[in-house]
Order: C-alpha cells, then structure tokens, then sequence
C-alpha cells in the first residue's frame, strides 16, 4: 500500500515539474521610470492596473525622488537599475551623479545619444572623447544611489544600449552586477526576447502586434518583452527629441497596451504566467 501511495505521490511530482516546464513565462518590462512625471504614473498604472512586472529607473533624471517615493509603495514590482549615460529629450536634461568629465556636454549635461545620430551630429558619446574610468565611476554612482534608496533592486538594465558600447563596457557592467549582487542577466536564463508581430506605430497597430505576439510564444519558453509607458498630457507633449516627437501619444499606447482587458484575457486563456527577474532565480534553484 505504501509502494502504491509512494508511487502515486512521485507521479503527481513529475506530472507537476512537466507542467511547469511546458509554461510560457514572459517578464514584462516597462522602462525610463524617472524622466517625466507622467512616466512614473503611467509606469505605476502599468504594474496596478495591467500585465507589467518590472520597472526600470533612471537614477539621474529629474523624477527619480518621486520615483523612489512610488516604488516604495509598490512593493510587489521587480525593480531595475536602469543605467544611462545620456540625456536625449528636448525641454529637459538631467546631468551624470559623479564627477565624470569626458561623459558631459558642453553645458554638463550628458550628451543626448550614445552612438552616433544624424540628427543630433557629433552630440553622442562615440563621437567624443569618453573614457571607462569615467563610466565606472558613473555607473558605481548611479548603482549605489538606487540600491541606498531601494534596496530590493535585483538587476541592471540599459538606457538606450549604453552598456554596450564596447566590449570593454560591457565587462565592466557584468562586473558591477556581481559585485553589487544585482546580477540577474535574461541572457544568462536563456530569455527570449519578444518584439512586436507587425507594425507599431500606432496604438491600434501596438495591440493589435501584441496580441499576434502573444500568440506565437511557445510552451517551455521564457520571454521579455519592453516598451515605455506614458500618459499624453501636457507635460509629457512637450517632451521629444529630432526624429521622435510623438512621445505623448506613442506612451500613451503603452500604457493602454499594458492594462488592456483584451491583453490580460489573453494572456490568461493562453496560461501565460507572468513573471519578474527575480523569479529566473528562483526557478533556477
């Protein structure tokens, strides 16, 4: 009887972890927590109200005391350090933590790209005379602001690919993320990243692109789709950059995207579970 009841139990155990592994996963990551108030609440709304699951913030940008104050009263959001090295927008800046000398424009601001740009000639990174020290010293500033204000920050992320500008760089970030225990990297649990089925222009093009995204993810798998939430207001229509100047109404289809009943039905008939960095860690164990 017991041989039986053994038997029984290690087969509901194997049927079990088979299950899970035949998941689909997908972390939904909404980024640039910090540049515009509106930001922060349509990054917030995305977590309350919709399929978001981890925020990236931005240490030095302008709205990152409200930020702090938003995340800390969330607690249940996965939080990223969402490195930058640039400040892109028209209408408002924000400058480097340290004192980082080859990182600054002419007026020490960042400059407004990392690789070079045709709008914005001989105003990226690649395009001057920027040295790693100075990166390190940056990213060490930014990484320890955030982890002293939130210190449930679980992973590093990139603001406009700026870890990536060398190979230099980019060993460097690795580093840090190891040595500030904040080393959760999609690449090294096999994440998937997932893109838009079509085009996305619009906000009818966004949903309509996620949901055929949707339906192609695959059992076993595990995903991380991005984009960046906003709210068309006021504030936020005054905030561009040469060659993006819908920024309100293009966030704004985020935002809706992401807290769609329409999304959230699908995702629950597909069984789609939704996860956030931390838990790559916790089904890793």
């Amino acid at each position: 009887m017991k041989k039986i009841i053994y038997t029984s139990l290690f087969f509901l155990f194997f049927i079990s972890v088979h299950a899970q592994k035949k998941k689909i996963r997908l972390i939904v990551r909404g980024d640039d927590m910090g540049y515009t108030h509106s930001g922060n609440v349509a990054l917030i709304k995305s977590y309350q109200e919709g399929i978001e699951t981890s925020i990236e913030v931005i240490v030095a940008s302008p709205w990152f005391p409200e930020a702090v104050k938003l995340l800390r009263q969330n607690p249940g959001v996965d939080v990223g350090i969402h490195l930058a090295i640039t400040s892109e927008w028209e209408n408002i800046k924000w400058r480097p933590l340290s004192d980082c000398a080859s990182l600054k424009d002419s007026n020490g601001y960042f400059y407004p790209m990392v690789y070079p740009n045709k709008n914005y000639p001989g105003k990226s990174i690649q395009e001057n005379h920027w040295n790693v020290t100075d990166i390190e010293k940056e990213f060490r500033a930014q990484i320890e602001l955030a982890l002293k204000k939130l210190p449930r920050i679980s992973h590093i992320s990139a603001h406009m690919g700026c870890t990536g500008i060398t190979g230099e760089v980019k060993a460097l970030t690795k580093k840090l993320a190891k040595e500030y225990n904040i080393d959760i990297d999609p690449d090294d649990y096999h994440v998937v990243s997932a893109y838009y089925e079509g085009p996305s222009k619009t906000a009818a093009q966004k949903m309509q692109s996620f949901l055929s995204m949707l339906n192609k993810l695959e059992a076993g798998k595990t995903y991380l789709f991005l984009d960046h939430p906003g709210i068309n207001n006021e504030e936020l229509r005054a905030v561009y950059h040469i060659g993006y100047e819908n920024v309100a109404e293009d966030r704004q289809g985020v935002t809706d995207l992401f807290t769609s009943t329409k999304v959230k039905t699908l995702i629950k008939q597909r069984g789609i579970e939704l996860i956030g960095y931390k838990d790559l860690i916790q089904r890793k164990k």
